[in-house]
């Protein structure tokens, strides 16, 4: 596609092969060389500049193509490496041929060829590139001056006017459908103004767009130009069309001329914004004349673009930055909210405000279940239930967004007003658990550069048509979409997901943990109701029975006999009491809380063997206590514990004498180990996982008694300041019992 054309088929413009298209522009001509140097491909207007056509110079040397003087010129600069993909300037020459105008050489290595441009410019001298760094200064002065995109846009604009000489200039950014957004004009009022119009998205096609991104300038000096073949037609090395991708000179579509030609230019040029690797706008250049623009000037423009772009990358860095610390702040506000109560629908439904502010919505929804919470402006729940069921079987992600709501649910159109953008997200893997937020319809009106709707396809029409040829103002009212989703809000909103779903874990593990404990305490509260129906009973009818036996036998026991009766009815009722001491101390326990301070271990194991002087008079008793380690804990509670496991060994050592008890200590990195051992009778170690068990015994009370709650106190004991308590048995008897306190306390 080589010549412009008056009907053309835009139906196949993303077809299009604009990057080979077999030719070039005319305002200079072109030679391709192989790497030994020897012309293999001409454009076939070398005859207008060398006066021979291009069979003539296909297999000459380039001196011999341009002549010697020039080639002195251009060869040291085409050496190995030298040349790179993207065309640079190598020299200004004169031809051998004559004549009053130079030619600006351009070289570039693509495609397996040196490709050398010579563009034909009036001036007399060599380019001059020493003007580029003073206006790249200037230029960047008047951006720190300018706050906003559009004002560094219209700067811009104002500059590449000025380099150029073109009688206007546009700065546009594409938007989200890709359609062209005029920010800023620079019009010498020779063509019509654009300002604050938009294009169509279908007036650049895809691969139009691919090529913006790879080579950032393009010129297009005379729309009516008539396209220079490339001879021989394909690339001698390759042996398929050339690709001109960065040929200063490529011809371009006849569809995009045409389209030039209708909208009243003759000439434009249009350098690329590429922000963040992706093309964000466009410079475009244009006027009612043809005109051309040498090289070096270009390169000053791309140079302007260039700094534009950094400019607005940074610009937009800095508000996105801005914006995400905003909704991260308000997110980090709607976590601590939802952290306060048990119910997540009431914690949500408590936070509702900022959920609104989070996602800039008017409206939103919790769905759990069959509850569903609304606040602010949000279709009714019917409407809700509907569109729950929808997302449940159309959308499989973290999240779903849409400004457009109506587009893909149509039952929405009777809610757009309250409902035309939303943002759902699904808070639960397996039940049809919502957060939702709605955008209001946002109506507004869209002032197009000509009909966008002219170029649209009617089915069965044929596919033939023509660039559109109304560029008049052309304006659109907007129905049923809500203002667009921020990428930093959908990327917020799935970290604010994460977080929602690890509170819910959260809270389902303390709710696990709970119903543990509560597991825990009903075993308790039945041994409990055993020891009131069991322990303490026993003793109460023994009190009873002895009491009985007494008034029966008054006036004709012996004394002696009385005696014995008092005094079993008498330890009974100690036994009862110890019972309930136990009880109420074991109950406390769960509840008190810790004081912690630094507590000397020898002097409380000496206070709890004077304690056990009473149990132990007349028996054949040797302590060994070792240097025992200072700790931090409740000291109350640990003597309580210590106390329990010293009269655990007196009581079980009571038949061996000597009776050995050992209390040894050390101190490791993270913890403090005791250890109370003794020779007594020991315990079945099969059992030992009953040992610390409420009202457990793994001996006969009437061989050793207790209430068997003194060891479950020392395990609670120990629990509670962070620790862990063992027993062992020896198959020779004895028990070694050992606790550990951590050296640094966990927050009680």
């Amino acid at each position: 596609m080589t010549n412009a054309s008056t009907t053309l088929d835009l139906g196949s413009c993303d077809r299009e092969p604009i990057r080979t298209p077999g030719s070039i522009q005319p305002h200079g001509f072109l030679l391709a060389l192989d790497a030994g140097g020897t012309v293999v491909q001409a454009s076939e207007n070398v005859e207008s500049y060398l006066g021979k056509p291009p069979e003539a110079v296909l297999g000459c040397t380039l001196a011999d193509a341009v002549g010697a003087d020039a080639a002195v010129q251009l060869l040291p600069e085409l050496g190995r490496g030298q040349v790179r993909e993207r065309p640079g300037f190598v020299a200004t020459i004169r031809l051998a041929t004559g004549g009053t105008g130079g030619f600006d050489v351009l070289a570039h290595y693509y495609d397996e060829l040196t490709m050398l441009e010579f563009e034909a410019v009036t001036r007399s001298g060599a380019a001059d590139f020493r003007h580029v760094f003073p206006l790249v200064g200037d230029f960047l002065q008047q951006l720190d001056d300018n706050d906003t995109v559009e004002d560094m846009s219209r700067t811009a604009a104002r500059e590449i006017r000025a380099v150029t000489g073109f009688g206007r200039v546009l700065v546009y950014k594409f938007d989200n459908d890709d359609h062209g957004h005029v920010l800023a004009e620079s019009n010498d009022g020779s063509l019509p103004s654009y300002l604050g119009q938009r294009f169509p998205a279908t007036d650049i096609p895809k691969q139009a767009r691919e090529l913006y991104a790879s080579n950032r300038i393009r010129l297009i000096s005379d729309a009516n130009y008539r396209p220079a073949r490339l001879v021989p037609a394909d690339n001698p090395v390759t042996n398929a069309p050339n690709d001109l991708s960065f040929a200063a000179l490529r011809s371009v579509s006849p569809v995009h001329l045409q389209y030039m030609r209708n909208m009243g230019t003759l000439a434009s040029m249009s350098v690329s914004l590429m922000v963040k690797g992706r093309l964000w706008g466009l410079i475009s250049c244009h006027n009612a004349a043809p005109c051309h623009v040498p090289f070096d000037k270009r390169t000053a423009c791309e140079q302007l673009g260039q700094i534009l772009a950094l400019r607005i990358t940074s610009r937009e860095d800095a508000d996105e930055l801005q914006f995400r610390l905003e909704v991260r702040r308000t997110m980090v506000s709607v976590l601590a909210g939802l952290t306060q109560g048990a119910d997540f629908v009431e914690n949500m439904g408590s936070v509702f405000p900022q959920l609104l502010h989070f996602a800039r919505a008017g409206g939103a929804a919790v769905v759990v279940d069959d509850r569903v919470v609304t606040f602010g402006d949000t279709p009714d729940e019917p409407q809700i239930r509907a569109l729950i069921g929808w997302l449940d079987q159309h959308t499989h992600g973290d999240l779903y967004h849409t400004d457009r709501l109506a587009e893909q649910f149509p039952a929405a159109r009777a809610f757009q007003d309250r409902a035309s953008g939303l943002l759902a997200m699904p808070i639960s893997r397996i039940h049809k658990h919502y957060l939702l937020w709605f955008r209001a319809e946002f109506v507004h009106t869209v002032d197009w550069a000509g009909n966008p709707h002219d170029k649209e396809t009617v089915p069965g029409a044929p596919q033939q048509l023509s660039p559109r040829t109304s560029f008049a103002s052309w304006r659109e009212t907007i129905h049923g979409r809500s203002a667009p989703w921020h990428p930093g809000e959908i990327e917020m909103a799935l970290e604010f997901r994460t977080a929602l779903l690890g509170i819910a874990l959260e809270r389902a593990e303390q709710m696990a943990e709970l119903a543990e404990e509560l597991g825990r305490a009903n075993k308790e509260l039945e041994a409990f109701s055993y020891s009131v129906s069991h322990d303490l009973r026993a003793p109460l009818r023994h009190i009873v029975g002895f009491s009985d036996l007494l008034l029966e036998a008054a006036g004709s026991d012996t004394p002696e006999k009385r005696g014995r009766f008092l005094k079993n009815i008498k330890e009974s009722a100690r036994l009862a009491g110890k019972l309930v001491d136990d009880l109420l101390s074991f109950s406390q326990m769960g509840r008190a809380s810790l004081r912690p301070v630094r507590v000397n271990m020898n002097d409380l194991v000496r206070s709890c063997v004077d304690k056990l002087m009473l149990d132990t008079q007349g028996r054949n008793v040797q302590w060994h206590v070792g240097s025992l380690p200072e700790i931090v804990a409740d000291p109350t509670f640990i003597q309580l514990a210590l106390y329990n496991l010293l009269s655990n060994a007196v009581k079980f050592t009571g038949q061996k004498d000597p009776a050995i008890i050992r209390v040894d200590g050390r101190t490791s990195a993270a913890e403090t180990v005791f250890e109370i051992s003794d020779n007594g009778v020991g315990f079945n170690m099969d059992y030992v996982h009953k040992l610390f068990g409420v009202f457990q015994r793994l001996h006969r009370m009437e061989d050793f008694q207790g209430t068997g709650i003194g060891l479950a106190n020392v395990r609670r004991i120990v629990e509670r300041h962070g620790g862990r308590v063992e027993a062992q048995s020896g198959p020779r008897g004895g028990a070694t019992f050992t606790f550990t306190i951590p050296n640094t306390l966990p927050s009680v």
